[in-house]
């Protein structure tokens, strides 16, 4: 579709935002973050992962997994349309500014995020931009880095960094399959049958 890695940007923020739906609300992420957007493709999925990984996709012979953000913000499944798209981004633990490819050696990871629609950029200035609400968004306020009225309509501007954080979704994966195996009967274990 397209890349936007040729779009200049900043460290502190490009003050530039991609614009996207998901379940009928408008969203926004700074073009810091992303690599390119990418229509839908079919995903392979991972055994043992948290339900929002859908799975992974196969970018230039590297495998990236993709979030459904959706289920992320807990908001049901995206379904799979015609206007469906990946938004890959990097997300840097380090601070260091992403390189060509979205490798820079941080020890960062890319990450497709899967959404209903990718819109447009858009260029917002610190007066277009006002605090996070403390409640209403119906997602946690650590995701949400701002919010900006838009052609009439509120753009809720995410924080790449924590609603895609590495550790998070690390400690949340380490949880369903402890969940997984606490489901599953231990061979080995006696049966309670007959008791």
């Amino acid at each position: 579709m397209s890349d936007v890695s040729t779009m200049p940007a900043t460290r502190a923020g490009s003050g530039r935002y991609l614009t996207f739906t998901l379940n009928d609300e408008a969203y926004a992420l700074d073009i810091f973050h992303v690599l390119e957007i990418l229509e839908y493709r079919n995903l392979t999925v991972v055994p043992m992962m948290p339900p929002f990984i859908r799975g992974v996709i196969n970018l230039r012979g590297r495998a990236v997994p993709v979030i459904d953000l959706a289920i992320r913000f807990d908001r049901g499944t995206t379904t799979v349309r015609r206007r469906t798209s990946i938004i890959i981004v990097h997300i840097d633990e380090t601070g260091l500014e992403p390189g060509p490819g979205g490798t820079d050696g941080d020890g960062g990871q890319d990450i497709g995020i899967l959404v209903d629609s990718v819109n447009k950029v858009v260029a917002l200035g610190e007066d277009d931009i006002e605090p996070a609400p403390s409640f209403g968004s119906g997602i946690r306020a650590d995701y949400i880095s701002g919010m900006a009225r838009r052609d009439g309509d509120f753009l809720i501007l995410l924080d790449v960094g924590n609603v895609l954080s590495i550790s998070d979704m690390v400690s949340l994966g380490e949880a369903a399959r402890a969940r997984g195996r606490a489901i599953e009967p231990d061979p080995d274990e006696p049966s309670d049958e007959g008791v």
